[in-house]
């Protein structure tokens, strides 16, 4: 892994040439790394080298082709259109808050986050944590299109009370307002006809119709199940996406046929209400992770079609494949001549900058960067980025036991193939039991934890794992293994670090901790990450946390967040 010089910086705008500006960051109260940091950057600029400042988020110009999975991160049940230059794509992150997030490109390769449908919900009190939580449940498969000027969205959360949210706006960049509610549509497609006509597409070959202006179910309409079940096809479908070309209805679902594997589906039709013919479009366990399985299909401005798909990596998540969009006989053939998603691929639209989408942030601004999410609703009163400027300031609320139960955890994705992550913290305002720390969050959760007993730090590492109830999803139990303990002197500053791997047959997550924010010492056992359904149903997380076991009042200031990932 790279390395990091951690601390706060300060930034001059260098001329290199007639054309050419660099910029030089060096630490404020460590000046001796100014001139040596000049240096390096002016050779590397002077060289053609792309530079970037230490601890910021480089800006790259992108190359013409790239390497799937083109997004390396948990972007679960994409669902992705095309408007003018964009493209536009919402994806699932059930118990996160803001939820729901809108990504935007201009190539299909570097994806932006721009808005989420909403900030908190309050369908339940299990949003706030209380009688139980919504893990792996809240915003799924969410459904996003473009009509008469303006944009849709519609998701139904998997959970009480079971209805449908709708969202409008007229620019997904300026946010969504709340249109209307209707009834449960698991994995909906949303779907507007030549006519005016609109309908929702779910559950296993589900059809309902609505009225055109989104207000709820059409009283008469089109209510019908499609005969997609054969004698292949007897378990679920799910994952609807359905979309009009050249005059032809095509529902694209996934199935797993008996004796088979995940598969994509494609089923065909000439009316809406059928009869619908089914064919096989995409059948690949690429790069030899698991069967490539659920999205959608998109063109560009020039024609090309191209099949944005999922496919499930352990203990990153769920991440985005990019093919090419073959029609063939009027079947929208996925993969490369082989029918195979390809390992490199031409970038479809060149020249654009690359946008990373897990970001570091110095906590210096007025906002928190647009990539974080809280774990369930966040405590507003509990955090603040305004009482120790330059700092997020956690505060102790709510008095729990365990990582699960614990308010305002704030948590960005991990990437493949590896990735490293690392915070500062300002642990003086800590009370006695109080714990703060980063984690590798998941349903099985490597976790880095300072400790406050008594007047003594102590740095835990602990590999803990989650047990919920079915139903409420109740924390029920946490298995928690302690690996490590280290006794810390009497400090102001700790300084954490996960570093992840997520190549095949890894997931491996290893953590460090200093005291200076320069010499890094190992520390607990190498973190086996998994992705499990059954608990959390989301990749792994960077998760910064501060909660309080005795008594509230306490507090920690998290100085940065710096992240890099490594391409291999």
């Amino acid at each position: 892994m790279g390395a990091f010089l951690l601390g706060k910086w300060s930034e001059k705008k260098i001329k290199i040439n007639s054309f050419t500006f660099i910029y030089i960051r060096y630490m404020e109260k460590n000046r001796f790394w100014r001139w040596p940091l000049v240096c390096a950057v002016a050779l590397s600029a002077l060289t053609g080298m792309e530079a970037a400042p230490l601890g910021k988020n480089p800006v790259e110009v992108q190359s013409a082709t790239f390497k799937n999975p083109v997004v390396w991160a948990d972007v679960p049940d994409p669902d992705v259109i095309r408007v003018g230059d964009y493209f536009y794509m919402v994806s699932t992150t059930m118990h996160l808050m803001p939820g729901a997030p809108v990504m935007r490109s201009k190539d299909l390769v570097n994806w932006e986050t721009v808005s989420y449908l909403f900030d908190e919900l309050h369908e339940t009190s299990k949003y706030d944590m209380e009688g139980g939580t919504v893990y792996g449940r809240g915003q799924w498969a969410t459904s996003i299109r473009y009509h008469d000027g303006k944009f849709y969205a519609l998701f139904s959360p998997n959970d009480v009370p079971y209805r449908s949210f709708i969202y409008t706006t007229d620019d997904p960049a300026k946010g969504w307002t709340l249109h209307s509610r209707m009834k449960h549509f698991h994995d909906c497609s949303l779907f507007f006809d030549d006519d005016g006509r609109a309908y929702a597409f779910y559950g296993t070959g589900q059809v309902t119709e609505l009225e055109p202006d989104l207000s709820g179910v059409k009283e008469g309409g089109l209510n019908i199940t499609l005969p997609v079940r054969d004698e292949e096809e007897k378990g679920l479908l799910e994952g609807s996406r359905m979309l009009k070309h050249d005059g032809k209805y095509y529902l694209l679902m996934i199935s797993w046929p008996n004796g088979g594997k995940r598969r994509q589906l494609c089923y065909r039709a000439d009316k809406i209400d059928g009869p619908y013919e089914k064919k096989v479009i995409l059948c690949d366990n690429f790069a030899g992770f698991p069967y490539v399985g659920q999205g959608t299909i998109v063109d560009d401005a020039e024609g090309n079609w191209y099949g944005v798909i999922f496919q499930d990596r352990g203990g990153v998540g769920r991440v985005l494949t990019l093919s090419p969009c073959r029609w063939i006989d009027g079947w929208p053939m996925l993969g490369d001549e082989n029918g195979r998603v390809p390992e490199v691929m031409e970038v479809p639209v060149k020249g654009g900058p690359v946008i990373p989408l897990v970001v570091s942030d110095e906590f210096d601004g007025d906002k928190l960067k647009m990539e974080w999410q809280w774990n369930h609703n966040p405590v507003d009163e509990a955090w603040t980025l305004k009482e120790h400027k330059g700092f997020l300031r956690l505060k102790t609320n709510k008095i729990v036991q365990n990582l699960y139960e614990a308010r305002n955890t704030l948590t960005q994705r991990m990437e493949g193939p590896e990735c490293s992550g690392r915070i500062g913290l300002d642990v003086k305002g800590m009370k006695d039991g109080d714990r703060a720390g980063f984690a590798a969050f998941n349903g099985h959760s490597g976790i880095l934890t300072v400790e406050k007993d008594g007047k003594d730090l102590f740095l835990v590492m602990t590999e803990e794992v989650v047990s919920l109830t079915d139903k409420e999803k109740k924390v029920t139990g946490v298995e928690r293994k302690e690996c490590t303990r280290v006794k810390l002197p009497r400090t102001k500053n700790v300084y954490l670090r996960i570093d992840a791997d997520f190549r095949l047959k890894r997931d491996i997550a290893v953590f460090y901790y200093s005291l200076d924010g320069e010499e890094w010492t190992k520390i607990g056992s190498d973190f086996k990450m998994r992705f499990d359904f059954r608990k959390l149903f989301m990749g792994t997380k960077f998760g910064i946390f501060n909660y309080a076991t005795k008594t509230g009042g306490g507090y920690v200031d998290v100085d940065y967040f710096r992240y890099e990932k490594v391409e291999k």
